[in-house]
This record gives C-alpha cells, sequence and structure tokens, in this order.
C-alpha cells in the first residue's frame, strides 16, 4: 500500500497558522505544487537535530494534491505545517522522506533549497574536501570512501575510489532517479577515469524500483579488475567482489595489525582477498595463515602476494569452512600469537540477531581456543544490528567463558576516518573492530 494512501491528503492551504520560511517562500514562488508532509506532535525534534529517515509512523498528514510520487521533493513540516526542512519523497519504502536540508540550512544557503541538483553538488564537493584534508589520496593510498551516505548527508548514496576508478553504490530511489548528475560530479575529479554504477537489489526493491527497467552498468573488461595501493601495500581489486570490492573501512585496522606483527605467527579467518594477512607479513610477521572458502577471494589473495614480492614461505592461503578448519587446528594442537576474525555480515537485520549472536559466539570461541595464551585476538562484526545493539562485548565475554579463557579489551575501533558517522543517525554505524589479550 502507498505511504501517500494511509495518511490525510487535503489541498495545499496557507493557513494562519503557518509561520513564513525560507523554504515556504522558496516553494511558493518558484516550486508550486510541492507537497508538504507534515508530522504527528512530538515526533518533530529527531528531525529538527538532524536524522535524515523519516518513517511513516511520524507522519501525519500529507497536503498537497495531487499526492507526491517517488522521487518527488517535498517540504517536511511541523504540526502547525510549518517547514523544518525538505527532503525526498519515496511513497512504497518505510522510510516515506530522507531529509536533506533543514530550514536553517536553507536559510544560510538558499541556492540548495528544493535543488536537488545542486545539493548533490555541494555534498559531493564537501565530501572530496573532506578527504582532501584527511590526507586522501595520497602516494601510499589511493583506493577509499569518498562518500559515505548518511554520514556524506547523501543517504543511499556509497561512493568508493579505486585509483582511477570510482564505484558508485545505490541503495535509494532517489539515487537512481538524479543518477546522471551523480555521474556527472564524479566524472569531473581530475583522477576519475571509470565510472562503475552498482545497486543494493534487495533494498532497492524495498524502496519501489522496478529493476527490469534499469540497465546494470557493468565495469568494462579493461575494468573488471583494477590495482590499487593502500598503506604503501599494492592489492588487485575485483569490481564485482562483494560490496564495492574491497573493504577500504578497516584500513586503518589493517595497519595497525602490520604495526604489532613482528617476530608472530598470525593467522587471519575469513581473510577474503587477503588484506589483514599482507599487513601482517610485511610487518614482517614469521608466519601467516589466511583461511576463506571463497575461490575468487583466494584467487586474488595469491595475485596480491605476488604483486608484494613477498615470501610465500612465510604467507599462504587455504580455502576451508572457517569452523571446519579451526575445529582440525584445534585436534592438532595448533596455536597462534595474533588471531584476527572478520566473517561476513550474520546478522542482517535485528530479527536475526540472537541467531547471529550466537554464530559470532561460536567463532570467537574456537579462535580464542587457537590463540596463545597473552596472546591477541583482533575480532570483528560489521553487522550494523550488532554493532548497535551493543552486545558484541557480551557475546564474546560468553565466548570466553565457555572456551575457559580470560579476555581483557586492548583497543577498540570502528570504520577508518573516511566512513564518516552522523551521530543523529546512529544506525550508521555498522563496523566493531576490538583487540581482545587472551589469557
Amino acid at each position: 500500500m502507498a505511504v501517500a494512501g494511509r495518511f490525510l491528503l487535503r489541498s495545499f492551504s496557507h493557513s494562519s497558522s503557518t509561520a513564513t520560511s525560507t523554504l515556504q517562500e522558496i516553494a511558493s514562488n518558484n516550486h508550486k505544487g510541492t507537497a508538504k508532509v507534515v508530522l504527528k506532535k512530538g515526533k518533530t525534534q529527531i528531525f529538527r537535530e538532524g536524522s535524515p529517515m523519516v518513517y511513516s509512523g511520524a507522519v501525519d498528514r500529507i497536503i498537497g494534491r495531487p499526492p507526491p510520487k517517488t522521487g518527488d521533493i517535498v517540504l517536511v513540516a511541523d504540526g502547525t505545517e510549518k517547514p523544518i526542512g525538505w527532503g525526498l519523497y519515496n511513497s512504497v519504502s518505510m522510510f516515506c522522506v530522507r531529509i536533506m536540508q533543514l530550514e536553517e540550512e536553507a536559510i544560510g544557503d538558499p541556492l540548495c533549497a528544493l535543488n536537488m541538483e545542486k545539493l548533490v553538488e555541494r555534498r559531493i564537493d564537501a565530501a572530496v574536501k573532506l578527504r582532501k584534508n584527511l590526507g586522501l589520496p595520497s602516494k601510499n593510498t589511493n583506493t577509499y570512501r569518498l562518500v559515505n551516505s548518511e554520514g556524506d548527508r547523501l543517504s543511499g548514496l556509497i561512493i568508493d575510489i579505486f585509483g582511477d576508478v570510482a564505484v558508485i553504490a545505490s541503495s535509494a530511489a532517489w539515487v537512481e532517479k538524479y543518477k546522471p548528475q551523480i555521474e556527472g560530479c564524479i566524472g569531473r575529479l581530475d583522477a576519475i577515469t571509470n565510472i562503475c554504477w552498482r545497486r543494493s537489489t534487495e533494498i532497492l526493491k524495498e524502496e519501489g524500483i522496478d529493476l527490469s527497467n534499469l540497465v546494470e552498468v557493468q565495469p568494462s573488461a579493461s575494468t573488471e579488475s583494477v590495482k590499487v595501493v593502500e598503506n604503501g601495500i599494492s592489492y588487485v581489486i575485483s569490481l564485482e567482489g562483494q560490496k564495492t570490492g574491497f573493504y577500504a573501512d578497516q584500513r586503518e585496522n589493517r595497519q595497525f595489525i602490520r604495526n604489532i606483527s613482528e617476530g608472530q605467527r598470525v593467522l587471519d579467518m575469513c581473510c577474503y582477498t587477503g588484506g589483514f594477512a599482507l599487513n601482517a607479513a610485511s610487518g614482517n610477521a614469521t608466519s601467516v595463515t589466511g583461511v576463506d572458502s571463497s575461490s575468487p577471494a583466494l584467487e586474488l589473495a595469491n595475485q596480491n602476494i605476488a604483486l608484494n614480492h613477498l615470501d610465500t614461505r612465510r604467507i599462504s592461503f587455504l580455502k576451508q569452512d572457517a569452523t571446519l578448519f579451526m575445529k582440525d587446528a584445534l585436534s592438532r594442537n595448533e596455536l597462534w600469537d595474533i588471531v584476527i576474525m572478520d566473517p561476513p555480515k550474520l546478522a542482517p537485520r535485528k530479527k536475526v540477531l540472537q541467531s547471529a549472536a550466537g554464530m559470532y559466539r561460536n567463532l570467537n570461541l574456537l579462535a580464542m581456543k587457537l590463540t596463545k595464551r597473552g596472546g591477541l585476538l583482533m575480532t570483528c562484526s560489521c553487522s550494523g544490528a550488532m554493532t548497535q545493539s551493543g552486545k558484541f562485548l557480551s557475546v564474546l565475554q560468553g565466548a570466553a567463558s565457555m572456551s575457559g579463557r580470560k579476555i581483557t579489551v586492548i583497543r577498540q575501533a570502528g570504520a577508518a576516518c573516511d566512513h564518516p558517522i552522523d551521530p543523529a543517525y546512529p544506525e550508521g554505524a555498522y563496523l566493531t573492530n576490538i583487540l581482545l589479550r587472551v589469557l
């Protein structure tokens, strides 16, 4: 059922209770017919404070005839019908508006008010400037996240840079509508020569997008894989790999492993294309073993060994199920000085959090048993539901108790600095990285 059908729709009127505002004046002068989404009493403050996602349960009524369609610009107003901001409407999604600009911001930057093309350009320019201030790109790192959805105030849009290739990940209806403008902004960046468009198909279906009408932009044969450098280590990246092809979010955590690996025996579980393992080997670990169940990922991992001229007697990758490998290693009484556990997303939604917690516990129980007493376990969760629940540490404590080991927390981290999080939208936090001492 369309969102618009669940609310009272009536003709737009300038009632005496509606105070004038910059957004109202712009809508009246230049955007006649702009619908207004009026919030329920008591539901306004969270959006005034910056939360961009207006869920359908927060909406009291929609003013405007005809009703807005998916992708239309709408005003978002408080109970007195005074606009607090504007955003993009969706008639199908549980998030019926993604707020793009607040009233106070429109006062300071009226050129972007109710102008999505201008706003996209302004926000991407700001994202580029932030990364430059963070030292990205540099001669040692040319792979990073340029736009991080809500963290860069472009909810539903992710852009990762891999050398001269930009991978644009779309997970919102508005991103599809403004695809030409987004590509135009990215195409003007000096270093970018290729753009790859990747769609989060399941999320876009929930957004009401008919994917049968969309043509997926696949990388050309010459850019199916690219070579990049991160912290001085070279990688071959498949643009058809998981997510956008590479996990730039772990960059700073990989560097940390590199710094502490000298003289250590290191095990990298769920190693994907070898990010942590390559850093450990480059940090002069005595031996490094990477384990993953994906043949394509391990093929790239082995290419990365050669690309970095690493000694294959000190680093190797094995194709095996993580649980089976760890149980087999325990049966041989093998132990490692440093163990890294970075499994794929086990809790994509809150409703599976309990079962996912059991999987995290069992994996970490085995990983703790494989860690020498006094050794280190770096364990991760990339599940937003787990990170936002705050329960990951208690899961780890449960694993320690079951394994007969004692743990202490040495370091807690999240995604790298090019993955900003808006505190008004804590749901944007997804990665947890915890370094434990295992006794």
